[in-house]
């Protein structure tokens, strides 16, 4: 119908419309700043299909395939004298199972989880360091898919590991603590399914995806700045294009601050994990 009102634009349409307009009114002054366009890079393969390929996910296949690289070579040739390869591999994972999955879950409980938990550490720890990568700089998890995924698995290893060791007590442990007069459980027990069955999930997502997030962004800010500042205003005989050096060393220190971040947002999502499968099989929490 040619005479029918046309549908007022959602606030999702509006909002990416006012990043599009910033990010072109940045190029026409000469700066270009980060904006979240960055986390939706064009397609490069099968476009229009559900298999779109991205500069996003082809990051993510190249980390997959990095890694499995690495474990292949380092344990296809292992030895009771082993290399200095071999030693490196050994000390950092006796240090991922030691001080991560035992020292949580203990040794019994750890053996069974620590081929997840691992997979978590390597996998997120990975994903996160292409964010400072020259000609990558994108983290794998700064996008929300990926660590959705990884907390739906968090939480339903969660789920089982309570059911496995508990049966039906996991549900009445998780939901009505003990000690509470029963007219309470009527306001903790909404609130304890809340906390525990949704906020959990929720909060590994948001925590890992933000932090990459924040990342991405003050690098490509610093480093465009540096950019504009030598290479448009230095360029013109403006001396003001010596504050590039500033930008550039706060580039540097926040490369350095963010190799620590992926390091730490692996750790944390990890031991999350962790003590989320020891509170399931606890007696009492």
């Amino acid at each position: 119908m040619t005479g029918a009102p046309k549908p007022e634009p959602t606030l999702i349409t509006h909002v990416a419309s006012q990043f599009v307009s910033a990010a072109a009114s940045e190029e026409d002054s000469g700066f270009h700043g980060p904006t979240i366009l960055d986390f939706f890079p064009p397609v490069l393969f099968f476009e229009g299909t559900p298999f779109e390929i991205n500069r996003a996910m082809l990051i993510r296949f190249l980390v997959v395939a990095v890694l499995i690289l690495i474990f292949w070579l380092a344990t296809r040739r292992m030895s009771i004298v082993p290399s200095r390869g071999q030693a490196a591999f050994e000390a950092v994972f006796g240090f991922f199972r030691n001080n991560i999955v035992y020292e949580t879950l203990g040794e019994k409980l750890g053996r069974r989880y620590e081929p997840i938990l691992m997979t978590f550490f390597f996998l997120i720890l990975g994903m996160n360091l292409t964010g400072i990568i020259p000609g990558l700089q994108l983290a794998g998890t700064s996008l929300i898919g990926l660590p959705i995924v990884l907390a739906i698995v968090s939480w339903v290893m969660f789920m089982y590991a309570g059911m496995k060791e508990k049966g039906i007590k996991f549900w009445k442990d998780s939901l009505f603590l003990p000690g509470v007069p029963w007219p309470l459980y009527f306001l903790l027990t909404p609130l304890e399914f809340f906390s525990t069955f949704v906020l959990r999930p929720i909060t590994l997502t948001l925590r890992l995806t933000m932090n990459m997030i924040a990342g991405h962004m003050l690098l490509v800010l610093c480093f465009s700045a540096t950019h504009f500042f030598f290479f448009t205003v230095l360029a013109e005989g403006n001396f003001l294009g010596l504050l590039g050096v500033g930008t550039f060393a706060f580039g540097i220190a926040f490369t350095l601050l963010e190799l620590f971040v992926a390091a730490l947002q692996a750790y944390v999502f990890t031991i999350l994990s962790a003590i989320y499968i020891q509170l399931a099989v606890a007696e009492e929490h």
